[in-house]
Parts: structure tokens; sequence; C-alpha cells
């Protein structure tokens, strides 16, 4: 069963043009193959998106859709454009190529000038904690429109004339007149033979078909500033499609996807890791060996320390991404009860035990563990 486009975009029945073109821009960042290559199933849900935007975009044929469904689109001849596409590079084509209407996924239009800016494109990289913690260079690829490298861009076959186009007289626009309670109102919009270019290749290039784009995979080096936390992202303007009619070019988002680092759980420019310690060890104090990212240190853990103790390794957190210097490492201790005792050492315990008192029990600290519940409490 075909799914409701309204329900496939995650808006309302009386969204606005706006809104459904917003929706569809964050939709289709989130299914780009190059941030989802873990779903092999991206490229047919862009097409479904894809086909949704195509509906709820055209005022006539939500109009029929909201009427009838998508039997109605059906009878009246509607068919998905992107389900004609032969590859994805063909949907980026045509969805952030431009064109008469302007590129949903961009921020242009078509305006009196005719210049579209090009669309953004988001693609993501996976990074380790500490190249997170240092900086780093990682190389992404992306498909990325641009103009046709045999026509250069002008749509036409090498060595054919491009002509003026007939319909709009090289203006590359086109003006209806409309009456309305106010009085007449005249609207420019793009013609639709040229597209608004004001001419026209009479022998369309072999290549790209006479749009004079198409797409191409790029691969670029991205530098990754020092702190950067997982699900940021870095914008490297100018690197995405390719703008129109002299309009500029696009930006490329680049996702950064932090790797998990079972050593440290990251609180802001902080890190958190535990170190396990024998019951007898953290009554008579001691010595360890913790990890950081700057390789292990010695921490000392003075006598009678107590289960959940932290303990602070100054400046050995993460770089702090605005504000310079760095974060500390907060080291929490777990105080290990032994187990499965053997007979010599029950009776050592059991001596220990029966020579305790009250003063060896107590806890003198000003934040004793009751006191910390009694907070929490509260």
């Amino acid at each position: 069963m075909r799914q409701d486009p309204y329900e496939l975009l995650g808006v309302a029945r009386d969204a606005s043009d706006g809104e459904i073109k917003k929706s569809f821009r964050k939709l289709a960042r989130e299914l780009h193959p190059d941030v989802n290559r873990h779903d092999a199933n991206a490229e047919e849900k862009f097409k479904e998106a894809a086909e949704a935007y195509e509906i709820l975009s055209d005022v006539e044929r939500r109009s029929i859709y909201d009427r009838y469904g998508h039997d109605g689109l059906s009878s009246s001849g509607f068919s998905s454009a992107s389900q004609g596409f032969g590859s994805f590079a063909d949907i980026f084509d045509a969805f952030f190529g431009g064109g008469a209407g302007g590129d949903p996924f961009g921020r242009g239009g078509f305006s009196g000038s005719g210049a579209v800016q090009g669309g953004d494109i988001a693609v993501s990289v996976e990074i380790t904690l500490g190249q997170a913690a240092s900086g780093t260079t990682a190389d992404v690829e992306y498909d990325a429109v641009g103009p046709c490298e045999r026509c250069r861009g002008n749509g036409a076959e090498p060595g054919t004339p491009i002509e003026t186009c007939e319909r709009c007289g090289g203006t590359g626009q086109l003006r209806t007149m409309a009456r309305s309670a106010f009085g007449q109102l005249v609207r420019a919009h793009a013609c639709d033979v040229c597209g608004g270019e004001g001419k026209l290749a009479r022998t369309p290039c072999t290549r790209c078909r006479g749009r004079g784009r198409e797409a191409a995979r790029k691969s670029l080096a991205v530098d990754i500033p020092a702190g950067i936390a997982d699900d940021q992202r870095i914008r490297v303007t100018g690197r995405g499609h390719a703008g129109e009619r002299g309009g500029p070019p696009g930006d490329l988002y680049v996702l950064v996807r932090v790797e998990a680092d079972e050593r440290f759980v990251r609180d802001g420019n902080d890190l958190v890791s535990v170190v396990d310690l024998p019951a007898p060890a953290a009554a008579l104090g001691t010595t360890v060996k913790v990890p950081t990212l700057d390789g292990e240190e010695d921490l000392t853990v003075k006598p009678g320390t107590q289960p959940g103790t932290i303990l602070t390794l100054a400046g050995r957190g993460m770089p702090s991404l605005r504000r310079g210097g760095r974060g500390d490492q907060k080291v929490v201790v777990n105080v290990v009860i032994p187990r499965e005792l053997s007979r010599e050492q029950r009776e050592l315990l059991e001596q220990l035990a029966n020579t305790l008192t009250e003063t060896n029990l107590r806890d003198r600290s000003e934040d004793s563990l009751f006191a910390r519940v009694k907070r929490a409490l509260r």
C-alpha cells in the first residue's frame, strides 16, 4: 500500500508550500546515501520522499490527491519523475540541479536576474575519540551536480549553435496577468521552454541531454577541529551543488560521528573513567595506572578511599572547541569486594572484622553517603 505523502513528509494536510519544502529538504538530507551507508534502502526511501514532494508541491496534483488519492493521480496521468531515474546521480541532477522552480534542497530560486544558488549537500564521517581530541583530517566523497564537462554547461553539443528562445524572446521570463479584487496582478515566472535561460541548444548535448549539468563523484579533505563532539556539523562553504545562471554554489555539511570509546564517557569537555580497586587496596591506599588520552598515568589513591569516590586528573579531558584549554578527567573509584574466598583469605578477613571499631567505619567526610542520598531524594 502506497504511503500518504503528508505522513511521509511529516506535514499537516494544511501545510504551506514553505513547510512542505522545508520538511522535504530535511528528510532528503537524512536519507542521503552518503549519510546512511548502512541503509541499503536509502535510495528507494529518497525516491518515495521525492514523489511525495512532487505531489504536494504542485497545486493541481495536491488538489487531485486530496480529493481522490493516489488513484486519482494515476487516472490523471501523473507519473513520478524520480521513479524513472537509473541511478541516484540522476536523481541528484534533477532535484539538486535547480531549475525554473528553484532547487528544493537549496536556498535559491528563480529571480529577476535568473541566478539560482546551488543546493547544499550532507555527508557523514566517523572518527575516534582520540582524533576528536587532537583534531584530524577526514576524506569525504559525495555526489555533486556541476557543469557538464562535454558542453561546459551550455547544454549544446560541441560545435552546434545556441539560439534565442522564441517563447520568451530571450528574457527567460514569462508574464501572466490575473484579475483580483485589488485590480490586475502581473506575475513573472521562469519560461517553461528554456527554464529561465533565455537560450536553447539546437542540438542538445548527448552527455547531459541538454541540461548543461551532471552529477559527478567528488572527494575532499575536510579539517576537523580538536574538541568536536558527536553529531556536530562542519560547514564547508561553496562545496555543494553548483549554481545556475551565475548563481553561487551551495555548501557542504559534514556530520561528524565520534565513535564510542570503552575507556571513557564524555561529559561536555570532561571525560569520565572508572578504575577497579580491591577493597584492601582502597583501605590501605595505593597507586594505580589509569588510561588517559595522553597514555597511562599514575593516580594516587589515599587510604580509606570509599566506593564511588571521584578523583580528578586536571587538564586530561577534551579540548574546548571555542574557549581554549582542556577539561578534566574524572576517575570514579569502584571498590571491588573479593569473592570466592579461600579458607586462608576468609580467616584473615574474619580477623580483620573482629578488630574493626566504629572509628574505622564512621564516614567523617562532610559529604557522607547518607547525606548524598538525602540530597538526591530532595
